[in-house]
């Protein structure tokens, strides 16, 4: 299975949002935590990517912030305590006209209902990537596209234009971030005990898995397994597994129009029912009203490029 590819997909059970945004002044803007995953392109200019906790981060034009769960943060031309950064207004704005300190791309996946998926919750909060755009021209040549897409105002296909261009960027950008931190595989582990668990689960959520079946995939005890892995991932091995196996479930209710029953045998539960309760559980909604807002989400989507 791509991994990637299954990030994507399932990343994609948000609605897309996006607009380039210019700021000027001594200060910047302030993102609120949300349920999603988005990020920041910085075009022109330089600012700090502000954090509640880390310290400020330099950013250049071209560098790409990733925020993989929807933490809190800011975009400031000089370091700024978050608190006292002003709130942005995300509504589908053109650019500010006018002379500006900074000019970036901002694309998000927002959640109606549940969490970032599965991988993006294991990664950083808030990472910061300075792609090779020479290696990689083509992903010059998406961040072009996506600039082009969100300057223009309202234009026909935006609805379906703006999810494809994010999907490609989140593609190019998490896989330079893989080559530089130069990890075999998320989330990024160097125990290959816990890497072989972490397959048999992305590959084969559908498996009766229990703590004894994947401590013998790694070939350790089943106390030394649920240690090493809770420590690598930071969490434990069945609450992973549940959280991986509800997350493909609910691509699959955005993805397909399978019935519920055979969604459950592909995401490892033994009946519809079973399923039902556990991703109301998580996601805080019915799968058949998950579907339904989904559906909604695509129809309104649709609308909006249309012109």
């Amino acid at each position: 299975m791509d991994l990637l590819s299954e990030v994507i997909r399932t990343v994609r059970v948000g609605s897309a949002t996006g607009r380039v945004i210019r700021q000027s002044g001594p200060t910047g803007i302030r993102f609120p935590a949300f349920d999603g995953s988005g990020i920041h392109i910085l075009l022109r200019g330089s600012c700090w990517l502000i954090t509640e906790d880390e310290e400020p981060v330099a950013l250049r034009p071209g560098d790409v912030v990733l925020t993989s769960s929807g933490a809190a943060h800011g975009l400031s031309r000089v370091p700024h305590p978050l608190a006292g950064l002003p709130l942005v207004d995300m509504r589908p704005l053109p650019p500010a006209p006018g002379p500006f300190d900074f000019e970036f791309l901002c694309g998000c996946y927002q959640l109606q209902h549940g969490h970032a998926p599965q991988y993006l919750r294991v990664l950083p909060d808030l990472i910061a990537v300075s792609p090779d755009y020479a290696a990689h021209p083509e992903l010059r040549a998406l961040v072009e596209l996506l600039k082009a897409d969100r300057s223009g105002g309202a234009q026909m296909g935006a609805g379906a234009t703006l999810p494809a261009l994010l999907d490609l960027v989140l593609v190019h950008v998490l896989r330079q971030w893989h080559e530089q931190q130069g990890a075999a595989g998320w989330p990024d582990t160097h125990d290959p005990a816990i890497a072989a668990a972490l397959r048999e689960i992305h590959e084969h959520p559908e498996q009766p898995w229990t703590v004894e079946r994947l401590s013998e995939v790694a070939g350790l005890p089943r106390t030394a397994f649920t240690r090493r892995f809770t420590t690598e991932v930071g969490r434990p091995p069945m609450s992973y597994l549940i959280g991986w196996r509800l997350s493909r479930g609910a691509r699959l209710l955005r993805e397909t129009d399978a019935p519920l029953s055979s969604i459950a045998r592909q995401v490892g539960y033994a009946n519809e029912f079973a399923f039902s309760g556990a991703f109301s559980r998580e996601y805080g909604v019915s799968p058949s009203r998950f579907r339904a807002g989904q559906a909604a989400v695509r129809g309104q989507e649709a609308a909006s490029g249309t012109g």
